[in-house]
């Protein structure tokens, strides 16, 4: 399935193409019909010729038994006549029918249409109308006046520096009430030096040209020779009815709803998880940052960067078996190692550790809580990501936003992100707050626009963000800052010129056939020698899928659902004697193999955290701690 940009293109109209394909299928049924009446005419004609040569056969003298056959024959003979002669009247009927219905059809679609043009029409003379009051607004007394370029939140910043009231043909990018609480002024470099009284200087320098010399590819030039497989087999082109599947699911939890693996990706959702590193570059160049709130912006660019994947993807990954895990063992390509491993099952929880040769971890364990809505589907991923940075010891914590796919029965699927993020440096104490802002029609935003701005431990803003999660992310340095004069209590930033901190890597070649996968996710269930035993590449019903055996991996999927059932009421009768008078989910006692619960001393919540020994293991090819699960 394609993912559809906006969600309102499924709309039929009725054009004049679609009014020709309407006389055109009359015609052709006509002709049909005509067709019909012509063999009507000849089974008539010969079956009349039939129908005498029976009569002459039974004038002649033939034996009782004979005749009573014949007498059969032409009594067949006349049903068939009287058949045919139902079934052309029958298609003229259909025929009438047709033709008097379309008529009523294309009043209705004219209708609608007309209807439609007349709405489109009003929306946008009342964002004329809209615009001309804004500006009016604008050149009033009193107004603030400045040389520089206005923006709202979340409009993509440029450097120019024309005024934006001049030309009466501008659209205004303005975010719906409560979208944005702030505006922005360009203003340039040399402005800058003189309202702080010396030049800037930074640490670290972002440009285009470094992020695309950087992001052209996963693997490094320096590790060539790794050699990783650039696809995977075609997606099959097998339809079947989502609706009749959810339309008894409605309002229930999905991960305990049955799905075959036709609304699948063969990936699982530990490899899903695991392509939040795709843009692992935007941390390793956080690392030789010396201003914390540098550093901040580019941790905010990689939590948006997680969500460039899922543009297209609203295919569902797989639900890990509990006590899954999937490695990434990429210390030559990309510097770094990743383990998750399923620890729970319901609700379904994963716990993901990463070490990096260039100075930074990530952990997180992050608990899926979805619901079906009945028009859309809500993904609420629940628990906190943290990153450290052993050189400067700053330590950042946030959690995800909400994802929610829309049209699951009528129209094509789309995703969306909405909801706040704040990202804190509980060192520091910088905050960056970031909104994703979520699609309307009737809004004139930027699609799937994030907005942001970093502080510092004093609270004083210090960089606006701004940008897409689909496509990238850039950042101006706060030069100054004033309330605004319009009364709604937002607050003018002055920035420099914009730089470019994070842009989507292209997709590969007949990607639209692969699922939508990234250069990263082509590779991530590419099978592996020395994993352990319980890894998602090795899989069966996830594999089959890949390979484009669906019959069969639903097949498998169902086996490997009754295993899991079975070890979990094997479970629950080992430790039933010494849980007595506790409830069904605290006598299912799992322990996870590779990670543990801790509390976590910055957000109080019990989380799983690894406790080491999976490297170890892996070196010494020693697995017999690990479950049957396959």
């Amino acid at each position: 399935m394609v993912l559809d940009d906006s969600g309102d293109d499924d709309e039929e109209t009725a054009s004049p193409t679609d009014k020709s394909e309407l006389h055109q299928t009359l015609k052709e049924l006509s002709g049909r019909l005509a067709e019909l009446s012509t063999c009507s005419d000849l089974i008539s004609k010969h079956g009349a010729a039939l129908q005498r040569s029976l009569n002459e056969l039974d004038s002649l003298k033939i034996p009782w038994e004979s005749g009573e056959k014949l007498k059969a024959v032409n009594e067949r003979a006349t049903l068939f006549r009287i058949t045919s002669n139902a079934m052309i009247n029958a298609c003229r009927d259909f025929l009438e029918l047709a033709e008097t219905h379309s008529r009523k059809w294309q009043r209705a679609l004219q209708y609608e249409q007309e209807q439609r043009v007349h709405l489109e029409e009003t929306i946008e003379q009342l964002a004329k109308q809209h615009n001309s009051l804004e500006r009016a607004f604008r050149g009033a007394p009193g107004r603030l006046a400045s040389p520089s370029q206005t923006f709202s939140q979340g409009s993509l910043l440029t450097a120019k520096g024309e005024d934006s009231e001049e030309d009466e043909d501008t659209e205004y990018f303005d975010a719906m009430e409560d979208s944005t609480s702030f505006i922005t002024v360009i203003t340039e470099a040399s402005e800058d030096r003189k309202a702080e009284g010396g030049t800037v200087t930074s640490s670290v320098e972002w440009t285009s040209a470094d992020n695309e010399r950087e992001g052209a590819s996963i693997v490094p030039k320096d590790s060539s020779k790794v050699k990783r497989r650039t696809s995977i087999p075609n997606k099959p082109s097998y339809s079947l009815n989502l609706w009749s599947i959810m339309k008894n699911c409605i309002g229930r939890e999905l991960s305990r709803i049955p799905m075959p693996v036709n609304f699948n990706e063969p990936l699982s959702m530990l490899q899903r998880l695991t392509e939040d590193l795709e843009y692992h570059h935007l941390l390793d160049k956080a690392v030789h940052c010396t201003s914390s709130v540098e550093q901040m912006c580019l941790v905010a660019a990689f939590s948006v960067s997680s969500y460039s994947t899922t543009v297209h993807r609203i295919a569902k990954p797989f639900n890990p078996m509990l006590g899954e895990t999937f490695e990434l063992d990429r210390f030559q390509d990309m510097g770094l190692r990743s383990l998750c491993e399923q620890v729970s099952h319901h609700p379904p929880s994963a716990a993901h550790y990463v070490t990096s040769k260039h100075g930074w971890s990530l952990w997180q364990e992050i608990t899926v809580a979805s619901k079906f809505r009945g028009k859309y589907l809500s993904i609420m991923p629940l628990g906190a990501i943290h990153l450290e940075f052993q050189g400067s010891g700053n330590h950042y914590v946030w959690r995800k936003s909400t994802s929610t796919v829309h049209n699951i029965i009528v129209g094509k699927l789309w995703i969306d992100q909405s909801g706040d993020i704040e990202i804190v440096n509980h060192k520091t104490k910088d905050r960056c707050q970031l909104k994703f802002v979520p699609y309307s029609y009737f809004s004139k935003e930027v699609a799937r626009k994030v907005t942001g701005v970093v502080s510092d431990s004093q609270g004083k803003a210090q960089y606006v963000l701004s940008g897409s999660w689909d496509e990238q992310m850039e950042c101006a340095k706060i030069v100054h800052s004033s309330p605004s004069s319009d009364g709604k209590q937002k607050t003018v930033y002055q920035t420099l010129p914009t730089r470019l901190l994070w842009k989507k890597f292209p997709l590969p070649e007949n990607a639209e056939n692969m699922y939508y996968f990234s250069e990263l996710a082509l590779t991530l269930n590419e099978h592996e020698d020395g994993v352990a035993p319980t890894d998602s590449r090795l899989r069966p019903d996830q594999r089959l899928m890949e390979r484009g055996r669906w019959d069969e991996a639903n097949t498998e999927k169902q086996r490997l659902e009754e295993k899991q059932r079975v070890s979990r009421r094997r479970r629950m009768e080992t430790c039933a004697a010494s849980c007595s008078g506790e409830d069904e989910r605290e006598t299912d006692r799992y322990v996870p193999l590779w990670f543990e619960k801790r509390l976590d001393p910055l957000t109080g919540e019990m989380a799983c955290v690894y406790k080491g020994g999976y490297w170890e293991a892996k070196e010494k090819q020693d697995w017999h701690m690990c479950p049957d699960i396959f």
